[in-house]
C-alpha cells in the first residue's frame, strides 16, 4: 500500500472518489496508484475465483495497466472505478476463458468435499474457486460466457445489475436474464439441494 502523504500536495482534504483521483491521474500518473490500492485485492480475488490463484496475479495486474492507459477514456460523470475495472478483467479473462473451463472440468472430478447442501444458498453471494463443489464447478463449465460472466461478477465481485451492465456494456434487461437463466441452470444441475439457488 501507498503512503497516502505521498500523493501530490494538492490532494484534498476528504478521501478523493474514483472519478477525481483518474482526472488527476491524467496529468499526474503517480494518482493512479489510489485505483490500483482501493481495488487490486477485490479484483484478484475475482479473477482468482474465475481462473485459479495461478492466472489471478496476471489477469490482476493486467487489469490496472489496461485501466492506466484507458484512463483518459473513463467517463469522469462516474465517481466510482469499480464496474469500470471489473469489466476490464471480465475481458481479460475471456482470454483465459479454455483455462477457467479447465479449472472446472477439474474440480467437478474432484473428489474433494461436495458441500452442496449447506453451500447451495450461498452460490450466487459467495463462489470462489477454493469452495467450488464438483457439481458446482460442473455447473459453472456448463453456463455460456455471457451467462457465467453475469452471474459471476453478481455472486463473486458483488456487483448491481445495473454495475453488471456498464461493466459488460449490455442493458440492464439481458443482465437480468442471463443471471436468471445461469441460476435456473445451477438449480438444475445441483438438483433438490440447490432449493435456495
Amino acid at each position: 500500500m501507498h503512503d497516502p502523504s505521498s500523493y501530490p500536495a494538492t490532494r484534498l482534504a476528504a478521501e478523493p472518489d474514483d472519478a477525481s483521483v483518474i482526472a488527476n491521474s491524467r496529468h499526474e500518473p503517480e494518482w493512479f496508484s489510489m485505483i490500483f490500492d482501493r481495488y487490486f485485492t477485490a479484483i484478484h480475488r475475482y479473477a482468482a475465483a474465475r481462473l485459479g490463484p495461478g492466472a489471478a496475479d496476471d489477469v490482476a495486474a493486467e487489469t490496472f495497466l489496461a485501466a492506466f492507459d484507458q484512463r483518459d477514456r473513463y467517463d469522469l460523470t462516474r465517481p466510482e472505478a469499480r464496474a469500470w475495472l471489473y469489466g476490464i478483467a471480465t475481458n481479460l479473462i475471456g482470454r483465459h476463458r479454455r483455462g477457467e473451463l479447465r479449472l472446472y472440468r477439474a474440480l467437478s472430478r474432484s473428489a474433494a468435499r461436495d458441500d452442496v447442501e449447506g453451500h447451495a444458498d450461498r452460490v450466487t453471494d459467495r463462489v470462489t474457486a477454493e469452495q467450488l463443489s464438483p457439481r458446482l464447478a460442473r455447473g459453472l463449465e456448463r453456463l455460456s460466457r455471457g451467462d457465467r460472466d453475469a452471474l459471476m461478477l453478481v455472486a463473486c465481485a458483488d456487483l448491481s445489475y445495473a454495475e453488471v451492465a456498464f461493466a459488460l456494456g449490455i442493458p440492464i434487461g439481458t443482465v437480468s436474464s442471463r443471471v436468471h437463466r445461469a441460476r435456473a441452470k445451477l438449480r438444475k444441475t445441483l438438483g433438490h439441494a440447490a432449493k435456495g439457488v
